[in-house]
């Protein structure tokens, strides 16, 4: 394996690609700035994985990638992707769906370039990498050496989409490689270690890790785990019971148990806090932004502005008469699609990195468990909406059962504190208007019915 490129290999290269990654980059599904062009890119770290002057080349770049700032929103540095590049003569057509382009100029003049994960070869560079423990220019493979990687496993990219890339290793590994990074301690990592600790049977325990410190600045950029074969994505799961109009009941009531016991060895491995009025009032304030933001983007929340306020205002007055919260580690953006369910039956919680688009240092924030618990229960609301016709007393009957299963690992029921639930309940039905007013627009119709509900409750 080669080393890090040198600052004129670098600036070469980069120029070589520049035109290229221009054109690619707004169209992959992980990458963030769609709608506004890409007008440039600064590099942080470029490795050569496999040197140019071979078949296959292989390089490995984070590059932060430049684009005017939206109307009205402060200058942005840019933000910092992870790529992947393979560099052949001529691309086999198996290879097709993964062209990036041909490059005419700099090191690679005539070579075409790609999305390498496609690639089983370069894919499993990173698993021998991992393996081996490998440092390589910024790029440090790191693996728990009580886990083995074993060799021969064939690599193969899942094509699901989703806002980072995962390959799997003979359905024994699944690397997940972080798209979008910054610096510091990523969840996705810090919490399942820690829950490894803790013996907890719920989330696979990392195998191996790669890290990066470009400049001093530490970056976590793949976690290796253990693949769960053949197991059931949870909202596959339940849009397949939907279709044959089968009950959930049980397997939200066993979802409910395994969040549960995910938040006890949380709690157990990593430091609790107590939120009082202070703390509660910044939380609130934070909900009450978010909600005036969205109103400004989305005006079809503009009638239910005065309701849904309510959600706050009166976890704003139960924090003035004194009562306080306990906040802990926790999942930060738990729904369907990040549980698996085993073929034994057991449910496990996978993808800690938390909401990808907030701060880390907010991701890496204490909360109340219950925002876990409300992000599920919206969850079940957008299965039950994807069915045809809508099936609401179905999430009724699963949002019990959760809360049930909850209950009965976790000692008290998230319904017993119904202030707190609808505010998170609500706070995160907003962030599901703005998303799917800009992403998914026909998804839109179902936030809003949480909307209508969440705006005319009486939490009392």
């Amino acid at each position: 394996m080669a080393e890090t490129v040198t600052s004129f290999g670098t600036s070469s290269l980069l120029a070589s690609l520049d035109p290229l990654l221009r054109t690619w980059l707004p169209r992959q599904r992980w990458f963030a700035g769609k709608g506004r062009p890409v007008t440039g890119f600064t590099p942080v770290a470029v490795t050569e994985l496999l040197p140019a002057t071979g078949r296959l080349g292989l390089y490995h770049l984070l590059l932060r990638v430049h684009q005017p700032s939206a109307p009205g929103a402060p200058p942005h540095p840019g933000d910092c992707y992870q790529l992947l590049i393979g560099a052949r003569e001529a691309l086999p057509p198996r290879l097709a769906p993964a062209l990036i382009g041909h490059v005419t100029q700099g090191p690679l003049a005539g070579r075409t370039v790609y999305e390498a994960l496609y690639d089983p070869r370069p894919a499993e560079v990173l698993l021998e990498a991992l393996r081996t423990r490998a440092g390589i220019g910024d790029l440090r493979f790191e693996r728990d050496p009580a886990q083995e990687i074993r060799t021969g496993l064939v690599a193969r990219l899942m094509t699901a989409e989703q806002s980072n890339s995962s390959v799997v290793y003979g359905d024994t590994f699944i690397l997940k490689l972080l798209r979008r990074v910054v610096p510091g301690v990523n969840p996705d990592l810090e919490l399942p270690l820690a829950l490894a600790r803790e013996g907890c049977p719920r989330v696979p325990a990392p195998t191996g890790w790669l890290r990066a410190e470009p400049a001093g600045e530490p970056y976590v950029l793949a976690v290796l785990q253990p693949y769960v074969n053949g197991a059931s994505d949870g909202w596959e799961l339940a849009l397949r019971e939907l279709a044959k109009g089968e009950d959930f009941a049980a397997e939200a009531r066993a979802l409910g148990r395994a969040t549960a016991e995910v938040h006890t060895a949380l709690a157990r491995a990593l430091p609790t806090v107590t939120l009082g009025h202070a703390q509660l009032e910044l939380l609130v304030d934070g909900m009450t932004e978010r909600l005036a933001a969205a109103v400004q983007a989305v005006p079809a929340l503009r009638p239910y502005e005065h309701g849904l306020r309510s959600a706050y205002t009166a976890l704003a007055s139960l924090a003035t008469e004194g009562r306080t919260w306990t906040a802990q580690r926790v999942h930060g953006d738990l729904h369907l699609g990040q549980c698996l369910r085993s073929p034994s039956g057991e449910w496990s919680l996978i993808d800690f990195e938390g909401e990808p688009a907030r701060p880390l240092a907010e991701r890496r924030m204490p909360q109340p468990p219950v925002r876990d618990v409300a992000g599920m229960l919206r969850s079940f609301d957008y299965a039950a909406h994807s069915a045809h016709p809508a099936t609401p007393d179905w999430a009724h009957a699963c949002r019990a059962a959760y809360c049930s299963g909850y209950a009965e690992a976790a000692g008290f029921d998230p319904r017993t504190d119904p202030v707190l639930l609808r505010a998170y309940e609500t706070d995160k039905a907003v962030y599901e208007v703005v998303y799917e007013a800009r992403h998914r627009p026909d998804w839109l119709p179902v936030p809003l019915s949480a909307i209508r509900r969440l705006a005319a409750s009486d939490p009392n």
